[in-house]
């Protein structure tokens, strides 16, 4: 089949660029009195509206087309990082919820103000700063090469150019104006549109398998595909990670890194922060599920002709690169107008998580390292500060995304291993840290420091690419945040607080 757009597709494209420009001028219109009501909204936002976001938020172009690839060439135990999730998020409402709204924290770093000094909130939001224009950024690229394999056929320099371009602009148009609440807004609409595109997707795939939901079943059960709970020691999300090294993954996602954490800030209470968190989790489990089906209905589609009719051989070769099962599929498989859908999910996943980290970025640059500094300004000066921010990290990650493109051309280094990951090496310094501030009495401004320092360094000499060159042997995911934590922590306690 054709991979290139059909007029069909170019015009159920359009039409969804049309709602995001319509969208991005009506939400403009949200009026922002000062930085606090940019960055939290005066904690006015609903609850299920802060609960989609968050989901929106955890969701990137790389959840859309990665986790098919989990279900296609594994099963489902994908699904348990979710429930390790649910149990993570309890946590963080009981524990860490409480002190920001306690504190009336703009940003969740102001904690470590309060413990220590303002040195070590400033520390920790470089530290958050640093990883989310790596991890970001390179998220923003998996987007963009999705985006010009279909629109251009080639990711070729120019057409990736033009494709970050369209996505950072996109992201940028909810983010810069009304801030938090636009964004907030924004994520429910495009919450709406990629699981719709999911659920298209989905029924065209069951058709093409011929529409018999027990062959379907049985196949799958006899194929070993549904296995959902893992308590073997090999898998990667087997039961003994999700309890320890996923679940300590889990809680710094949801309540030490402000691009999640900002938008729990903007409920009128803690109780609504907190249940807020607790629904965002519920609602994830069976959106994510959704795209696990569409690994597995791929898994049939490719791997059992005698449903699909599916005679070649698969080919998931792109320009020299191996690319994901589902983007095969969707550049050789869709029928038109599909192919329009499919884009639409990966772009909508794109705008969510890239707005949201704008804003994130803007709140932590301007509440823990601008203000401190440029302390006796006037409430129109940081609101211009912070729209400034906005501005300044979607130049930071359009540049990353780039450099992305270039690295992995010239450099044999996983690039996109390293910056997707490098969220999780500052977690465990993140994790160390804030474990002494909540439960010891130990610690100042300058072990924070060298905790954050030692934590990322631990998890980052930990990963593959070091030890199997070096030493022959990999440390699987969970026990390098489990050692860097711990490490983190160490440190911490090595120092009484003066």
């Amino acid at each position: 089949m054709n991979s290139s757009f059909s007029t069909l597709d170019w015009v159920i494209f359009g039409i969804y660029f049309l709602l995001v420009i319509i969208s991005s001028v009506w939400l403009a219109r949200v009026k922002v009195k000062n930085s606090k009501d940019y960055f939290i909204s005066e904690k006015s936002l609903p609850m299920f509206a802060v609960a989609i976001s968050v989901l929106a938020t955890s969701q990137s172009a790389a959840t859309f087309l990665g986790a098919p690839e989990m279900s296609y060439g594994g099963n489902l135990t994908f699904v348990g990082f979710f429930f390790s999730a649910l149990l993570a998020v309890i946590i963080v409402s009981k524990v860490l919820v409480p002190k920001f709204y306690e504190i009336g924290a703009v940003t969740v770093y102001e904690l470590l103000e309060k413990r220590y000094s303002p040195r070590a909130k400033r520390d920790a939001g470089v530290m958050f700063l640093i990883g989310r224009v790596f991890a970001s950024g390179a998220r923003l690229y998996i987007g963009a090469l999705a985006l010009s394999m279909i629109l251009f056929s080639d990711i070729s320099f120019v057409h990736m150019f033009i494709s970050i371009f369209i996505l950072i602009l996109g992201s940028l148009g909810y983010a810069y104006f009304g801030g938090i609440k636009s964004i907030i807004y924004a994520d429910i609409v495009q919450v709406i549109i990629y699981i719709g595109a999911a659920l298209f997707i989905i029924y065209h795939l069951f058709i093409s398998l011929g529409g018999d939901i027990g062959v379907i079943y049985t196949t799958l059960a006899t194929s070993d595909k549904l296995k959902i709970v893992d308590f073997s020691l090999s898998g990667s999300y087997n039961f003994w990670a999700l309890i320890s090294g996923l679940l300590l993954l889990n809680i710094a996602a949801y309540g030490l890194d402000q691009d999640m954490t900002q938008r729990i800030l903007t409920c009128k209470d803690k109780n609504e922060g907190a249940k807020s968190l607790i629904v965002s989790i519920l609602i994830t489990i069976p959106t994510a599920s959704l795209f696990l089906v569409i690994g597995l209905l791929l898994y049939l589609f490719y791997q059992h002709p005698e449903l699909s009719h599916f005679s070649s051989e698969i080919n998931q070769n792109f320009a020299g690169e191996k690319i994901t099962v589902f983007m095969t599929y969707i550049l050789h498989e869709l029928p038109d107008g599909f192919k329009a859908l499919a884009t639409i999910g990966v772009v909508a996943t794109t705008f969510t998580s890239t707005s949201s980290v704008l804003g994130a970025m803007s709140s932590v640059g301007i509440t823990d390292i601008y203000k401190p500094i440029f302390s006796d300004k006037s409430d129109t000066h940081y609101l211009k500060a912070s729209r400034a921010g906005v501005l300044i990290s979607a130049l930071s990650l359009f540049a990353m995304a780039l450099v992305s493109w270039f690295w992995q051309r010239y450099y044999e280094i996983p690039l996109l291993d390293f910056a997707l990951g490098v969220m999780v090496f500052a977690y465990a310094g993140l994790l160390g840290v804030y474990g002494a501030a909540l439960f010891t009495t130990r610690g100042d401004e300058r072990s924070v420091r060298l905790a954050l320092i030692v934590g990322f360094v631990s998890v980052f000499l930990l990963q593959p690419y070091i030890t199997k060159p070096f030493f022959g042997f990999d440390v699987n995911f969970a026990m390098q945040i489990i050692i860097g934590t711990i490490i983190s922590f160490g440190v911490m306690m090595s120092s009484e607080r003066k």
